[in-house]
């Protein structure tokens, strides 16, 4: 989680350098239409701004009344690119819109952002749309939106992703039908917003986490909110939370998850407020429950109360003292 999130800045800062840049245009034929406004570009189009380039067969420039430059539109699926260093980003879409006033450049139609690293693609978004505010520092994209770095997955109907001044990620918004996945292990929320200023990914709204132990079992924590600190390895969850570890089902308000300093796995699972765990027939209700994974073990404290449910041989024989 923590590599995809660092690496989500460099494609963002592929913020295109538009502001007092001179805007060159190459074509085989170019032409203005007074009425339309527009000055028309066919083929071999090739625009630079800056350190940006863009490729395409058409394209058109919308013109203002005061005879100022205003949207940059390329057709059949153009090709922008910027190299810096040892890295490329490029944009690929259907239309790709560049806002000469605004700042803002829109890819619509089946769009991919890629950074490559040499000739490594490190982080690759593909989108329905995403639009980049280069004064803001804001990218949305919408539309079955998937974020891929190496073994790391994100899924959303949406995705927001904002910089600061250098690029670097300062927050990042999964929206709707959300989903990270790293290997085996994969959470699930109707939202998620990570926070580099306080290293916590929070997760809202009918959250789900899925984590595969090292010895292959699979630990499912449910709850309304879960909170995962990358800095400390530390996760909290709230509300309605509910763990399931093999032959242990657990229940509460609020539980904290630390882990295993070797292997970084959750490994001591602490229950606040009125908790309950069940183990086979047995259930310990208590004010406060910590379960221990490796070795396995469990604790309750607080008011305890056991139910052991179906004892006895399966007769009508009740038992009694045998008064």
């Amino acid at each position: 989680m923590k590599k995809l999130l660092i690496v989500l800045s460099l494609i963002v800062s592929f913020g295109i350098g538009v502001q007092a840049s001179d805007l060159i245009i190459e074509s085989k034929n170019q032409n203005y239409n007074e009425e339309e406004n527009k000055i028309k570009f066919n083929g071999d189009v090739k625009v630079t701004i800056d350190d940006m380039k863009v490729v395409g067969d058409s394209a058109d420039v919308n013109v203002t009344e005061d005879q100022q430059l205003d949207v940059a539109t390329f057709y059949d699926k153009p090709y922008a690119f910027e190299i810096k260093k040892n890295k490329k980003r490029e944009v690929k879409a259907n239309i790709l819109k560049v806002s000469l006033i605004t700042k803002i450049v829109r890819a619509e139609g089946d769009t991919q952002s890629i950074v490559f690293e040499g000739k490594t693609p490190i982080v690759v978004i593909n989108a329905n749309s995403q639009e980049y505010n280069t004064k803001t520092g804001v990218m949305d994209a919408q539309g079955a939106v998937t974020m891929l770095y190496k073994d790391i997955e994100t899924f959303s109907d949406k995705a927001q992703i904002t910089t600061d001044k250098n690029g670097d990620l300062k927050k990042l918004v999964l929206i709707g039908n959300a989903r990270v996945k790293q290997e085996k292990n994969e959470s699930f929320a109707d939202k998620f917003v990570y926070e580099t200023a306080t290293g916590n990914l929070n997760a809202y709204g009918n959250t789900t986490s899925n984590a595969i132990m090292e010895d292959g079992a699979k630990l499912v924590l449910k709850s309304n909110h879960q909170e995962y600190n990358q800095n400390r390895s530390i996760f909290n969850a709230s509300g309605n939370v509910r763990i399931w570890y093999q032959d242990y089902y657990a229940a509460g308000p609020k539980v904290t998850l630390y882990p295993n300093p070797k292997t970084q796995k959750p490994n001591e699972v602490y229950f606040v407020g009125r908790s309950s765990i069940t183990q086979g027939v047995r259930t310990i209700y208590a004010d406060r429950i910590k379960m221990i994974m490796k070795p396995k073990s469990f604790d309750a404290q607080g008011n305890t109360r056991t139910i052991i449910k179906n004892i006895g041989s399966g007769s009508d024989d009740n038992v009694t003292l045998g008064l």
